[in-house]
């Protein structure tokens, strides 16, 4: 049996053989990777310069594009390192390394999507008191909140996972190193190690969920209740972004976690991977510049 101490190095899941297919893999994640560094590139941009974004709801979008970029570089950038060099390693500093990235920017986006549903509710279902509630200071309380939910959750997960001795080869089953993937390389014995930490993380989840979910029933009751056509619109098109960026999120999450093991497969779990962790930076400033024409007006403004 070999501990996880005397490993060096571990194997990552490879897009493909051939070397054709490599430097196409490279190539769309290159494109991919560009178009995530150009979009909330400029959203960082533009909230920051624009003073007329200097409001709740774009700090929160500039503190998730900031989220979106870490998620990318650090899953995407060794991907297409190794796809362009015909490697499968990564180094076991490495593996810590980017296991505790990913789960920091990761839960840390979820967690703030959470504020943001809050701040919705607050925007539109108690206008007059929106300067109040949401004001600066609360603001950044919520954002270090969503942060620090992030650091101390991949502290734990990372900590635990690597805390177990491996035994079960270097191979990770996925092209990035997470915590499934690690832990089917543990001792059975050791692995009930890490499932109280998992349900820490499972009920936070759940509960950000519940809360995205009551918050949304709390809103679409609000803005049916609005006389005017007119102002429903205005009401549903304030929200529209935020819902598509966490249905995105969350229903690959989901069933990533929860598809029966029938369906379970290398190829199906790269594709879910891709899915909730590549996609999602690379769409959400197109999601949300798409009908604001507020951030249009901004970003037009950059531009010339």
């Amino acid at each position: 049996m070999s501990n996880s101490s005397f490993l060096n190095e571990f194997l990552l899941l490879a897009f493909a053989d051939t070397r054709e297919l490599q430097l196409l893999h490279f190539s769309l994640f290159l494109g991919i990777y560009l178009a995530a560094l150009l979009g909330n590139g400029l959203i960082i941009t533009a909230v920051a310069c624009d003073h007329h974004l200097h409001t709740p709801m774009y700090f929160f979008l500039l503190n998730l594009s900031l989220l979106d970029l870490g998620t990318i570089s650090v899953i995407v950038l060794k991907s297409m390192s190794n796809s362009l060099w015909d490697t499968r390693a990564i180094s076991y500093s490495g593996c810590v390394v980017q296991l505790f990235l990913i789960i920091f920017f990761l839960l840390a986006e979820y967690s703030l999507l959470t504020v943001m549903a809050y701040e919705r509710v607050v925007a539109i279902c108690k206008p007059l008191h929106y300067g109040t509630i949401m004001g600066s200071r609360a603001c950044v309380r919520m954002a270090a909140a969503a942060w620090a939910s992030g650091f101390l959750n991949a502290v734990l997960h990372t900590a635990k996972t690597f805390s177990i001795p491996l035994c079960q080869g270097n191979t990770v089953d996925q092209f990035f190193c997470d915590v499934p993937g690690v832990l089917k390389l543990a001792c059975s014995d050791f692995y009930l190690r890490v499932v109280w930490a998992v349900v820490i993380s499972v009920s936070l989840g759940f509960g950000c969920f519940v809360f995205i979910v009551l918050s949304y029933v709390q809103i679409f009751t609000a803005v049916l209740r609005i006389p005017s056509e007119q102002g429903r619109h205005k009401a549903f098109s304030m929200c529209l972004p935020h819902l598509a960026v966490v249905s995105l999120f969350v229903s690959t999450v989901i069933f990533s976690a929860m598809k029966p093991p029938s369906l379970s497969s290398p190829a199906l779990d790269l594709v879910l991977a891709v899915l909730y962790a590549v996609v999602p930076p690379a769409v959400n400033p197109l999601i949300y510049s798409m009908r604001n024409k507020e951030l249009k007006d901004a970003l037009r403004k950059l531009v010339q």
